[in-house]
């Protein structure tokens, strides 16, 4: 909520671990250079903003506002009124990574939410070139937009295909959103979690028929030489070593998720399969494209994603339960 006889506006604002409030905060005033206002319209809470909460990002100082997965309207000018996707993933242009038309991997990439304050407010200074349109879309939809396209850019970099098998271990929101896009680009996904509640989520919303628990006799019949590409969204070290056996000879491991740990394989093993180990880091304008363009052809069930719409005054008492049920949630979408 915005006060614009106040020139402030409600927060949600991570104080330290394990305290979540609102605050009133100053409306921001005279973006910079480059910069549009736009009014936030829908924010969804995503793993990061648990880990934040539970005092478990490494790269965060507190307070903080969170927010990065969020849809808006530009708020003055020509455009006023228009429905935007924000791009949270602030690069700085000129690097080696940027020059190269990767920013998603800027060597000085700062995201919304993390390493500056984000969107769960009513406003937000964003640079134009993060704002992408979203025709078509809700409001609800266009705040979905940004995970499903880390699981977009995960396909499209491990060159998915018709007729791969592939294999995604976690069926957290990111591991759905790489599955559906798996799916979507023809190949036959397995998925494997430790919860048999995000399994039968990923059956009964999205019809996964495949799935699998950590331990299961995977490797037999038709699947008896492994996976073309196995796609790892548990940012557990054990889990993605656990993978590298189920690659197939001539196929990938791709890193979705992150781990501060290192990683152990056996190179005989990986030179023998002549494998890719594929790293894959936020996401790129060509796959937000994609996303919305698999929205709006009905291809992805975004309205399926959102598990509760909970409205912002009412998230500093929901916070801690919505944060320890996270097995039960596929998306939480908080409007200002």
């Amino acid at each position: 909520m915005k006060d614009l006889a106040s020139g402030t506006m409600t927060c949600g604002v991570c104080a330290e671990p394990g305290t979540f409030r609102t605050e009133e905060r100053p409306l921001p005033q005279d973006p910079p250079e480059g910069h549009v206002l736009v009014d936030i319209a829908a924010i969804g809470i995503c793993g990061t903003d648990y880990h934040i909460f539970e005092g478990k990002h490494p790269y965060l100082d507190y307070p903080r506002v969170i927010g990065h997965e969020l849809s808006g309207t530009i708020a003055s000018g020509p455009d006023a009124g228009q429905l935007v996707v924000v791009n949270p993933y602030i690069s700085c242009g000129t690097c080696r990574a940027c020059r190269r038309g990767k920013p998603n991997c800027c060597t000085a990439i700062s995201v919304l939410g993390v390493h500056r304050d984000g969107g769960m407010c009513a406003q937000l200074s964003v640079p134009r070139g993060n704002l992408y349109p979203a025709e078509g879309l809700t409001p609800q939809q266009a705040a979905m937009v940004e995970f499903l396209a880390i699981g977009a850019h995960a396909v499209a970099r491990s060159g998915t295909g018709e007729g791969d098998l592939a294999l995604v271990t976690g069926a957290g929101p990111i591991g759905l959103g790489t599955a559906l896009f798996a799916r979507l680009a023809g190949a036959e996904v397995h998925l494997m979690d430790l919860s048999p509640e995000r399994l039968e989520t990923a059956r009964r919303l999205f019809g996964f028929e495949h799935l699998n628990q950590p331990g299961d006799e995977i490797l037999t019949g038709d699947l008896a030489e492994g996976f073309d590409v196995v796609f790892d969204a548990t940012g557990n070290a054990k889990a993605i070593e656990a993978g590298f056996p189920l690659v197939a000879h001539g196929g990938s491991t791709v890193l979705v998720s992150v781990v501060k740990d290192d990683l152990r394989f056996s190179d005989p093993e990986f030179h023998k399969r002549e494998a890719r180990i594929i790293g894959s880091r936020n996401a790129l304008k060509s796959d937000f494209d994609r996303v919305m363009q698999a929205i709006r052809d009905g291809h992805i069930p975004a309205d399926a994603l959102a598990s509760e719409v909970v409205p912002l005054a009412d998230l500093p008492h929901r916070f801690p339960g919505l944060a320890a049920s996270r097995e039960d949630i596929v998306k939480i979408i908080v409007t200002p």
